[in-house]
């Protein structure tokens, strides 16, 4: 990420004890805040046209790469926390339904694949078998009748969403892939997939825009008003990237 090229005047604010108030300040105006955006869309642009001239048998996807410091994972609490985008960024992400009669009978109308209650208890006897399940796929969704019948080998982040009979089943796996999910683990660094080159630029950074606002708001909630600035005094860094494409950083 060190060697990526920079766009356009990178945002500097060194902030200290003495200088909080006055950087807040310049985060809350609405020329900095204009400023910013249009970095980002100079790098959103910058991301797509790189990959335009290289064209792909797959579609890209853009995610978003952040750095951050003065923090210590090892004492500090870890966060997490997810939040849905305005536009879905993997549209191709594999989800399975587990479910009751009715919802895998819906699963199949709406061409998503799902398994059923003997399917369960088949995995329930065989180690092997979940963790090729759960291999297999980015995310799960359960009927409630059958959310017990679950086996928790399917590992961190592929526990099942829950669904209802009244709900729209295809309106919850769209929701289940628009989610983007911010967690802090061992390392200062994090990535999350904002879009693809299937979108528009306009989509991209909105879901950038609101991927930011949220992990300011995990990191310190009265930041939530700026665009592409986090609280300097735990963001290094924050870069776009494609799939096999140069980051491009933002900040």
């Amino acid at each position: 990420m060190r060697n990526s090229n920079r766009i356009g005047e990178r945002v500097r604010l060194l902030i200290n004890k003495k200088s909080d108030k006055r950087n807040i300040d310049l985060l809350r105006n609405p020329r900095r805040r204009h400023h910013e955006s249009d970095v980002l869309r100079e790098a959103i642009t910058q991301v797509v046209g790189e990959v335009k001239d290289k064209p792909r048998k797959f579609t890209p996807t853009v995610e978003l790469q952040i750095g951050l410091k003065n923090y210590d994972p090892q004492k500090d609490k870890r966060f997490s926390g997810s939040v849905k985008l305005p536009h879905i960024a993997r549209p191709k992400m594999k989800v399975c339904m587990l479910g009751d009669a009715q919802h895998v009978g819906e699963a199949e109308k709406i061409g998503l694949e799902s398994m059923d209650v003997e399917g369960l208890k088949k995995l329930n006897k065989n180690k092997k078998l979940v963790k090729r399940l759960a291999k297999k796929y980015h995310a799960f969704l359960a009927s409630e009748s059958v959310i017990k019948q679950i086996p928790r080998l399917l590992g961190p982040g592929k526990f099942p969403t829950l669904v209802s009979h009244q709900e729209s089943l295809e309106a919850k796996v769209n929701e289940t892939k628009a989610m983007v999910k911010f967690q802090l683990k061992k390392v200062l660094c994090m990535g999350v997939a904002v879009g693809n080159l299937g979108m528009e630029e306009k989509q991209i950074f909105q879901n950038v825009q609101l991927s930011v606002n949220f992990l300011v708001s995990l990191l310190k909630k009265n930041w939530q008003n700026t665009i592409v600035v986090a609280p300097l005094n735990q963001v290094r860094c924050l870069y776009l990237k494609t799939t096999m494409g140069k980051p491009v950083r933002i900040f």
